[in-house]
């Protein structure tokens, strides 16, 4: 048995439904889970149509690298997303089986096992796999801190060097889940910088990219913030994209990586042998994805509308702040975020996901405390029905009349 699966701390989700095992929630009322971040938008039909039309794809083992006319489509969409000038589908593109799939995979490459030292820089709090694959990999995680007076963004300069010179690969997340920040491109040129002075790879998880609040305002990607410092080359550095919150399709489980040619050429070695291969149907459905934007951008009409009119109802009552992107708001509690999550779930059957769970412990503090994750994923309705629920509850913390 592999004995860094001791080191494994269970999913965020599996402690939630610890925390909450001998609470009975309100019977008068139908649950609502804004706990986790799985897109209930409807999946659009013209991409279930392309799923069925290639279903005899089945009958064949798929490349690992999928089809040359995938890579191209995904290599295109990410030149006009981005405003690339080149990337190749050749070398610089490989599909993957969603982005948690690539997280995991690309720590097993990346980080040397033989290296004791070895240590992987993650923002905190953070996408869990991060944490996993580096244990795994027999790494050890470095936690950074997000910080709320600079929109939640993750300040690495205040990595100490001695970590760094032990740093095989950093994880960044931006739009950040939960946080919402993104990285300005200053932020991007320093951590280049760095993974070329201490010799890190970089691997982005951009899977909230297509969700953002501006139509005209898209958020800044790394392989764009390359371009634009002249790094052309995309030297240490791998990003992720995914369809799964872009095109309400998370069952797909359809995803890219892209970026240094070097690094993906290792990574498709690794998954050769990982058995990590899209079918063909899947990938006739990525295809039709890929090349659409119109369902795009009704989707982020939806979670503007959703975000917009869920703020202007709950912000009198509980204090939240609008995310530069993504579809979470990362509220403050005026107690414990396990405590308030616990008793929201009791009175008002709405599940939301206690901060705490989402991050570890780090330099004297968790960055999670007193915070909850609210996740705006269900329909229009149901995200008002869930904003009245939740101010009623925060009255009965006030002492407020509801």
């Amino acid at each position: 048995m592999n004995p860094r699966l001791e080191r494994l701390q269970p999913y965020p989700f599996e402690r939630l439904r610890q925390l909450l095992q001998d609470v009975i929630p309100n019977p008068a009322l139908a649950p609502i889970a804004l706990s986790v971040g799985e897109p209930r938008h409807p999946t659009p039909p013209f991409i279930q149509a392309a799923l069925a039309q290639h279903l005899q794809g089945l009958s064949h083992y798929p490349l690992t690298k999928g089809s040359a006319e995938l890579r191209q489509i995904i290599a295109a969409w990410i030149q006009r997303r981005f405003q690339l000038a080149t990337l190749n589908p050749d070398t610089q593109v490989l599909p993957t089986l969603g982005s948690r799939e690539a997280l995991f995979s690309l720590a097993q490459v990346l980080i040397n096992p033989d290296r004791p030292t070895a240590r992987a820089v993650c923002p905190n709090p953070f996408y869990q796999i991060y944490e996993g694959a580096t244990l795994l990999a027999g790494a050890q995680p470095w936690y950074v801190n997000a910080d709320p007076n600079q929109d939640y963004r993750v300040d690495y300069r205040s990595v100490p060097p001695e970590i760094w010179q032990h740093t095989e690969v950093v994880f960044t997340c931006s739009p950040g889940n939960p946080t919402g920040g993104i990285m300005r491109l200053a932020d991007w040129q320093d951590l280049f910088e760095r993974a070329d002075h201490y010799g890190f790879s970089i691997i982005s998880d951009e899977c909230y990219s297509e969700i953002y609040p501006h139509e005209d305002q898209p958020p800044l990607g790394a392989l764009q913030a390359a371009q634009l410092l002249g790094r052309t080359d995309y030297a240490r550095l791998v990003a992720l994209g995914s369809l799964s919150k872009r095109s309400n399709v998370p069952g797909l489980r359809s995803a890219f990586a892209a970026g240094d040619a070097r690094l993906l050429q290792r990574f498709a070695l690794y998954r050769t042998y990982h058995g990590s291969a899209m079918n063909p149907a899947i990938q006739a459905a990525s295809m039709a994805a890929w090349q659409d934007e119109a369902h795009v951008q009704e989707n982020r009409a939806r979670y503007r509308d959703k975000m917009t009119r869920f703020f202007e109802q709950v912000h009198p009552h509980l204090p939240l702040q609008q995310p530069e992107a993504g579809f979470y708001f990362w509220a403050r509690t005026p107690i414990a975020d396990t405590t308030f999550a616990r008793e929201l779930w009791r009175t008002q059957h709405v599940a939301v996901l206690p901060g705490s769970l989402l991050a570890r412990t780090a330099h004297g503090l968790n960055p999670g405390q007193n915070r909850i994750r609210i996740a705006l994923v269900g329909s229009l309705e149901e995200t008002l029905e869930a904003a009245e629920r939740l101010i009623t509850y925060t009255h009965t913390l006030t002492g407020a009349s509801s």
